[in-house]
């Protein structure tokens, strides 16, 4: 299946679960899927190369404890853990990733599956610096 890439609405997660495994590790930011204890279910290319991960090496693992400990502040995974808890999770909100060798300013969108037992981060780098 040949997919525009460019015309993927990153907010429709019924659309992102569906693609096709070459199809969702070419889109064109990072999509993670995490179940409702924060557990990585999906994780794509581009957020592997943005990381230095290899999906291979972080499915299963707890992003916010074992993967990107510097998510797990009230900030990002307090807004997870209520959406989840809640059952309503749609927000965006500016970043920044503190990678071991680099700092990266990111937009971050939380949004819930359909099916109201995990959610979608998605990860789009951003030109605007954090102040």
């Amino acid at each position: 299946m040949n997919t525009d890439k460019s015309k993927i609405e990153y907010h429709g997660p019924q659309r992102i679960d569906s693609l096709p495994e070459g199809d969702f590790n070419a889109l064109p930011f990072g999509a993670i899927k995490l179940d409702a204890d924060g557990r990585i279910l999906k994780y794509n290319l581009y957020e592997s190369k943005l990381a230095g991960r290899d999906p291979q090496e972080v499915i299963g693992q707890n992003f916010f404890t074992e993967v990107a400990p510097c998510t797990n502040v009230q900030e990002f995974a307090g807004r997870y853990r209520q959406g989840i808890a809640g059952g309503e999770l749609n927000t965006t909100f500016p970043y920044r990733f503190l990678f071991p060798k680099r700092a990266v300013d990111v937009e971050i969108t939380l949004i819930l599956s359909p099916d109201g037992q995990s959610a979608w981060v998605f990860v789009k780098e951003s030109d605007k610096p954090i102040v």
